[in-house]
């Protein structure tokens, strides 16, 4: 027999989360129309909506696992329709710009960040941690504002997304390292295991899961007569990002390979615009947790706040001159370009953060500055993106990203 109370309990708990799902929704899309009308990128209101109604604020939502599921599923989606507009030959055709953009784009950060919180009289674990913390980009910031621009095809967009997966498994290796550090030694087997597998999975799926879907495609044209192409999309999807994980990279990696895996074979089909109903249905929830998680009370101390602008700023700087340098054989604005769309930390930063407070080995303090340095590169990117490419329009499909 149910019990009464079983049943209002569960009823309470579904109510909670519609009222989240609403608070969070509608506070996203209104905030992004503000800002498209104030002639600002979307994704910012967004972002903005978060801090609005989190704890630092309204107080109406905080961060649960509730929506931590929703928001890795927006930004899985977000990659998907991104990797569905790149098809393979025009990444490979980058691939040595983005390694180059990559890699100073993960040193130079890196370096700063150490030495800025050595420079503040922090431990030098402490400084290690905040350094790793701002080396790897969160392509979906970048991706979602050239999407709805129309820039996808620009060779300074290839080389940004490109570069974004080659840097999250060098991101990858940086926070294993780190950790053995903190933990009291790098194992360094493990280490190159680690990178070959994340590599490898990369290449091969890229490379051998193209030229299969070339083979397969064509027996998979009575998927068109049966609506079941979104079917095998979305178990593709889910599939590769499962494997991605698996491999030690994150699962947008996979996600942004199988959109790329199906871009030809559904180039002209209806998955497109699929793919990009589910996805303007989720990315709400990932980019307003970004702000969530933003505490303006932390930075009641002048100390704190002063670092937290010295570390963003840095975290700027240093991956315009990185990634700049990387690409500086594309001329000076191209360079430039893919600076700043390098340049958003997001979750990825306080991903590494949080696991530096779990481990015991950062203060509070020093996750705030990190937290700050996530969000605020993220606020600042998509304007200046956006400045960037002054010819840029919005897309049809996504305008009001």
């Amino acid at each position: 027999m149910i019990s009464l109370a079983n049943v209002a309990v569960a009823d309470a708990e579904t109510t909670r989360l519609l009222l989240t799902s609403f608070a969070v929704f509608a506070a996203a899309k209104l905030m992004a129309e503000l800002f498209e009308w104030l002639h600002q990128p979307g994704v910012v209101g967004e972002i903005v909506a978060g801090v609005v109604i989190g704890p630092s604020v309204l107080g109406w939502v905080n961060p649960d696992q509730f929506l931590s599921a929703l928001a890795e599923l927006g930004v899985i989606f977000l990659l998907f329709t991104v990797g569905l507009e790149i098809k393979p030959a025009q990444i490979f055709r980058v691939g040595g710009a983005a390694l180059l953009v990559a890699a100073g784009g993960v040193a130079a950060p890196f370096i700063a960040g150490w030495a800025i919180m050595l420079w503040w009289n922090h431990s030098s674990v402490e400084a290690i941690f905040v350094g790793a913390s701002m080396v790897a980009t969160s392509v979906g910031i970048t991706a979602r504002v050239l999407a709805s621009l129309g820039l996808m095809n620009e060779r300074a967009s290839q080389i940004i997304l490109a570069a974004a997966v080659i840097d999250d498994i060098l991101g990858l290796l940086v926070l294993a390292a780190v950790s053995g550090v903190a933990k009291g030694g790098v194992h360094y087997a493990e280490l190159a295991g680690t990178a070959a597998l994340a590599f490898g999975f990369t290449i091969f799926v890229a490379v051998v899961g193209t030229r299969a879907m070339r083979r397969v495609g064509p027996r998979l044209a009575h998927l068109r007569q049966i609506r079941g192409e979104f079917a095998f999309a979305l178990i593709l999807v889910f599939g590769l990002s499962l494997l991605a994980t698996w491999a030690g990279v994150a699962a947008i990696v996979g996600a942004f390979l199988a959109g790329m895996v199906l871009a030809e074979h559904f180039e002209g089909s209806d998955v497109h615009q699929l793919a990009q109903g589910v996805t303007e249905l989720v990315v709400p929830f990932f980019l307003v947790q970004i702000g969530l998680y933003l505490d303006i009370r932390v930075f009641q101390s002048l100390r704190t706040f002063g670092l937290a602008l010295l570390i963003t700023a840095a975290a700027i700087l240093t991956k315009l001159a990185g990634c700049g340098l990387g690409a500086w054989s594309l001329g000076f604005r191209d360079a430039l370009r893919v600076g700043m769309g390098m340049a958003p930390r997001g979750e990825v930063g306080m991903v590494v953060a949080q696991i530096g407070l779990t481990m015991g080995v950062i203060p509070s303090d020093a996750y705030a500055v990190v937290v700050f340095m996530a969000i605020a590169t993220t606020l600042v990117a998509p304007p200046l993106l956006r400045l960037l490419f002054p010819g840029a329009r919005p897309a049809e499909t996504g305008a009001s990203m």
